[in-house]
């Protein structure tokens, strides 16, 4: 085998497992407009999430530590702690669109660190999974 070639498979090989997790999970949960799927996204600078009706294909909130809400909440932190400041703030959101449950989709990433900051903001705010 070319060495270019393995290279590239080692390179690609985290990224392609957390694909093959991502796609096994996402077969067995959906979200709609009451229990929306809150799909989230951890760069190694930031994190994204957000709430999903999957029925109508439409995002009903979302929160970041790109956005001028969700930078002004985390600056100054560590990366859990803005985790955990950007779930409440997205709990807040779905809370005041009048949903209180959702369902978790950690999109092939490990439940743990800032991932597990973010799910425990978000039920502070109120939101059940």
């Amino acid at each position: 085998m070319n060495a270019a070639i393995k290279t590239l498979r080692k390179r690609n090989l985290k990224s392609a497992l957390r694909e093959k997790r991502k796609n096994r999970v996402r077969k067995t949960i959906s979200g709609d407009a009451s229990c929306p799927r809150l799909s989230v996204f951890r760069s190694a600078k930031h994190i994204y999430v957000q709430a999903i009706d999957d029925v109508a294909g439409v995002t009903l909130a979302q929160a970041s530590t790109v956005e001028a809400d969700g930078k002004a909440k985390a600056s100054g932190s560590k990366k859990a702690v803005a985790a955990s400041s950007i779930g409440e703030l997205l709990g807040q959101r779905l809370v005041s669109l009048g949903i209180t449950s959702a369902v978790f989709d950690r999109n092939g990433f490990r439940y743990g660190g800032r991932v597990k900051a973010l799910a425990d903001g978000t039920r502070q705010a109120g939101v059940k999974f």
